[in-house]
């Protein structure tokens, strides 16, 4: 009976390894066995894919630049600021600004802003920005003259010649070079000019319109004068027949006169 109750025992015991053995493995091999869920990422949409450029404030960058105070409050005074957030949100081509700085502004003659209507001063802003983000680069390929805010037109003009260190700004009134790049970010360009460029739709006066040419008068034509019998033509005229008669009456004579001379 023990060896018999021995084994018993041992096979009992066995049995409650075995148990507690596969009890502590099972919460182990669970996560193995279970199937791995990975969260797929969801698709983009047409308006993430295409994320609009952040707003770039234009009179920040300015004025952390510092000698742009003037050009500033012209930018904030004609609302054109305003304008530059709302082109630079939703442009696709970026811009190119030329800023002129306060020294430039100093060189105009005394005055010559106020007496500017609030359409002039807009305009004037406007003739300084370029639809199009232009890097120094692409000043050698550009045709001119360059397209502003301000129009296009004769009156108008903006021509840029790059040279191998510069690029040349002219307008038909005003002659200069960029002196640097203020900042760039491949949507917005600003670069700085120590001249303000004049436009000639606002400070070339407009050339007169030419006079009416009159038509030059008609010579008078010359009176032919009328033929009467006391006129001395007439009196020319009568003489010479008389004339002619008495030669026609003596030749006659003389015709007669050899004829009967010769019977």
């Amino acid at each position: 009976m023990k060896p018999q109750y021995f084994l018993s025992s041992f096979s009992i015991f066995l049995l409650f390894l075995h148990c507690t053995n596969t009890f502590a493995q099972s919460p182990a091999a669970a996560p193995a066995q279970a199937p791995a869920v990975v969260a797929s990422p969801p698709a983009a949409t047409p308006t993430q894919a295409a994320a609009p450029h952040g707003i770039t404030n234009v009179t920040k960058i300015l004025e952390k630049a510092g000698h742009f105070t003037i050009f500033i409050r012209l930018l904030r005074s004609t609302q054109e600021e305003n304008h530059l957030f709302s082109a630079l949100n939703d442009s696709s081509t970026g811009l190119t600004i030329f800023a002129p700085t306060d020294s430039a502004f100093s060189e105009l003659k005394s005055g010559t802003l106020n007496t500017l209507s609030d359409g002039d001063k807009s305009e004037l802003v406007k003739f300084h920005v370029v639809p199009t983000f232009l890097s120094t680069s692409q000043f050698q390929t550009v045709s001119n003259p360059l397209g502003t805010w301000a129009g296009t037109g004769n009156r108008l003009p903006l021509n840029v010649t790059s040279y191998p260190n510069s690029v040349n700004i002219t307008t038909g009134l005003t002659n200069t070079s960029l002196s640097g790049a203020v900042y760039t970010d491949n949507q917005l360009a600003i670069y700085k000019i120590e001249k303000v460029l004049l436009p000639k739709d606002i400070f070339a006066p407009n050339a007169p319109a030419p006079a009416p040419v009159k038509p030059a008068p008609e010579k008078p034509a010359k009176a032919v004068p009328e033929v009467t019998a006391e006129s001395p033509a007439t009196s020319v005229d009568i003489s010479s027949a008389r004339i002619f008669t008495r030669n026609l009456v003596v030749g006659s004579a003389g015709l007669l006169a050899s004829a009967m001379f010769s019977l």
